[in-house]
């Protein structure tokens, strides 16, 4: 491996002034060590070099080719020699990432390796479930590992920096990157974002299997108004303080590396624009050391907005606000150093948004060697491996919901069956890696069919039933649905007349979910609902099988289809998982991270609501009460609703005491008994209500769950500690604190179907 002269130069030159060993690990003192080399770089930087690792271009030539002479790529390449780019993104594969990291570290004055960043969401190569469908496993282990999977993968082609996890609590189904997030649950969702960092980043972040994770998008993004993405978002503070922001601050402190603002505005600021949300509360309140990038474009946004008059103001504003790095939109590194020259804009504030550009540069280890990532046999003998396979298919099994089991027609029998496999995503071997996996190849997942021909007791025969989408399918453009061709649906009809049960698999194609895939229909798509109403005359041993990204409203099959089994996008092994939980050969146990309406005109719908004064009917056909006329208010499917093989009973809620003084803590047990004769997994939630308080609090709040596995006839007792740190809540002094009063205590196996007690906080 060649450096130049000069590389070696500064190289030693940071080695010496800091006086440290080459590995980096994770403590105070090399935290003060780092701190000490940054300092020193940043005495030797002009402010031209500052402002370039302010900058993250989109993208490059291509770099096995000649260099650009005219155009946008020509300035981004002249740049990237001159040292004026920090970062890119979408760069990815060996080749192309050392093409670009030599430029930077050995053409330019300074030689300051490059950032590598990437949207490795839930999977590079090998491809886990979507993350929604992740927090459905309630299992933060499999998350980590699906997380640390994603990481080794992407770091073997020369990632190094992924714009992962989105911990946006998400309550509109309409949004379509609900799929993206861990649901509707603010203490679910830090529990997942914590799992989702650690995979990413690992014990030690110069690992050459870690790389920098990102929390986004802050903040306020999954409350757009009529959940349509990139809208506005007007919410209350308490909604702010309560629901939005807890996930964001447990990244910071689970030590995540980096934020991303959002594209909204948040009660009438633009969040990259946000000085509240990036200084007062991330840096200033809870002491993120590391550093915000804007997403893409959105400071030259700011001017749709109607926040700023043109790229300079937007500048001006971001980086006032606290947004460190420019991502695509050019405004820093057209307009920081004049907006400094015009004493505009402090040097000092820039220092401050460059060290922690730097800071996280040396913890990744990219001034030791910034070709750590650039191993080619590395890269081939890591992608796609054995290991991740079984991996991803176990997250895969664990992600999958039952919703409905009526008759036993699952688990199915292994013999003596005429199964019709129907659908349009039943032979599917792309939709199945759903949105955000740019990384993978497309027609690499395991399809329902070839998961399910790998059982040969049974007569399988598959008919598709319809098309989904008229035209080839595409990331970057918006899908052609099928909403008037039925010819194949006879075909379909006559096969499940003469079979003795169907598997319908239904529901949204990969694409339809994910970054700018709004729905304001939360039914099947296309003809997918009259196709399942045709089958169901002939056959009424349905199972039907979902594949979808988002809560769907599903009343009709809800009331009709026996089973229903929700099977979300689940990567690269989605077909064995499906298969592998149709036979019986695993047992389900996911829980569901959102609830799930009744119809869109219910959206958004959540658990922990407020009761309102007017919760329920006082008097016989009255109508002054919060309901709706036309409709039940309770939801299809309750967030952490779901089912399982086996039967399990819940009894004997106990308190060690009534009384919980303050500064110490109670506990609360319950047993669990398996009744049925097939070992199973059962997810035990505990929920908690503060019954007054000096804000109205939510009927229920998710506070502790603990996963248990009993054998037939099995009683386990489970415990939870509650203590005056879980009873906390943003109140109406603007302070996070415990009220004293009475709380009531529920713990069952989901938000609604619950046994309970209540306590005392003196």
């Amino acid at each position: 491996m060649k450096y130049t002269k000069h590389y070696y130069i500064l190289f030693l030159f940071l080695f010496f002034l800091s006086c440290t060993s080459s590995k980096i690990i994770t403590s105070e003192k090399n935290t003060t060590r780092i701190d000490f080399k940054v300092d020193s770089l940043l005495r030797i930087m002009t402010l031209e070099e500052k402002i370039g690792q302010m900058n993250q271009y989109n993208g490059f030539w291509d770099v096995t080719g000649p260099s650009p002479k005219f155009g946008q790529q020509a300035i981004k390449y002249s740049n990237l020699k001159k040292g004026l780019v920090g970062a890119v993104l979408n760069v990815k594969g060996v080749k192309e990432v050392k093409a670009l990291q030599k430029i930077a570290v050995e053409e330019t004055r300074l030689h300051i390796p490059l950032l590598f960043g990437f949207d490795v969401i839930h999977g590079y190569k090998t491809i886990s479930p979507i993350p929604l469908a992740e927090a459905s496993s309630w299992d933060m282990e499999a998350i980590k590992k699906s997380a640390s999977i994603a990481a080794e993968e992407a770091s073997s082609v020369g990632i190094n920096w992924t714009f992962a996890p989105m911990v946006d609590v998400s309550r509109d189904a309409r949004w379509g990157r609900v799929m993206e997030g861990s649901g509707e649950d603010p203490y679910l969702g830090s529990k997942i974002a914590i799992a989702r960092i650690k995979g990413f980043q690992g014990d030690d972040l110069s690992s050459i299997r870690s790389i920098a994770a990102c929390a986004k998008h802050f903040a306020g993004y999954a409350f757009a108004e009529s959940g349509r993405d990139y809208n506005s978002v007007d919410v209350s503070e308490s909604t702010l303080q309560n629901i939005i922001l807890p996930p964001f601050k447990a990244c910071v402190e689970a030590d995540i590396k980096t934020f991303m603002n959002s594209f909204n505005d948040l009660n009438g600021t633009p969040a990259t624009g946000s000085k509240y949300l990036q200084r007062t509360i991330l840096k200033e309140g809870w002491n993120f050391k590391g550093f915000v990038v804007s997403d893409w474009g959105s400071i030259n946004e700011m001017i749709s907005h109607g926040f700023a008059k043109d790229s300079k103001q937007a500048a001006e504003i971001a980086i006032s606000a606290g947004s460190d790095m420019d991502m695509e939109s050019y405004s820093y590194v057209n307009n920081l150093a004049s907006l400094v020259k015009e004493g505009k804009v402090k040097e000092t504030t820039i220092d401050d948004a460059v060290k922690r550009i730097l800071k996280v540069k040396f913890e990744l280890g990219l001034f030791e060697n910034p070709y750590k990532y650039c191993d080619e046999y590395r890269e081939k003998t890591t992608l796609g491996k054995a290991e991740f396979q079984e991996a991803v298919l176990d997250i895969a099994k664990k992600s999958i919901v039952l919703l409905k089991n009526e008759s036993n027609l699952l688990p199915l029998k292994r013999t003596g069956l005429k199964i019709a496999l129907i659908g349009p995503l039943a032979s599917d071997k792309t939709s199945p890696l759903g949105s955000w996996r740019i990384g993978a190849d497309d027609n690499t997942a395991v399809s329902v069919l070839e998961g399910m021909q790998q059982y040969q007791g049974n007569q399988l025969q598959y008919a598709k039933g319809a098309d989904l989408t008229i035209g080839p399918t595409s990331f970057v453009r918006e899908l052609h649905i099928n909403t008037n061709d039925t010819s194949q649906f006879q075909d379909a009809i006559a096969l499940a007349k003469n079979s003795d049960v169907v598997v319908a698999v239904l529901g949204e194609h990969g694409l339809q979910t994910g970054e700018g895939r709004s729905r304001t229909d939360l039914g099947l798509p296309g003809v997918q609902q009259e196709l399942l109403e045709e089958l169901f005359k002939v056959n009424k041993k349905i199972i039907l099988v979902l594949n979808n990204g988002r809560p769907l409203a599903l009343p009709w099959a809800a009331e009709n289809i026996p089973t229903i089994l929700e099977a979300w996008h689940l990567g690269t092994q989605s077909g064995n998982a499906i298969a592998q939980v149709l036979y019986g050969d695993y047992n389900p146990s996911g829980k569901l991270p959102m609830t799930f309406p009744r119809s869109v005109g219910q959206v958004p719908i959540y658990y922990n609501y407020k009761n309102t004064g007017r919760p329920i009917m006082n008097e016989p056909e009255s109508v002054f009460w919060s309901h709706y006329i036309d409709q039940e208010k309770t939801p299809l499917y309750p967030f952490g609703f779901g089912l399982s093989y086996s039967k399990f009973e819940y009894s004997d809620i106990k308190l060690s005491s009534n009384i919980l003084p303050r500064n110490s803590f109670i506990t609360v047990s319950i047993n669990v008994k398996n009744t049925s004769s097939i070992k199973g997994k059962e997810v035990v939630q505990l929920y908690l209500r503060d019954d007054i308080g000096s804000i109205t609090r939510p009927v229920k709040e998710l506070k502790g769950f603990e996963m248990i596995e009993l054998n037939p006839g099995e009683k386990k007792t489970v415990t939870f500690i509650i203590d005056e740190k879980l009873l906390k809540f943003y109140n109406s002094n603007g302070k996070w604190e415990a009220e004293s009063g009475d709380f009531k205590i529920f713990i069952g196996g989901n938000s609604v179907d619950t046994l309970e007690s209540n306590f005392k906080l003196e």
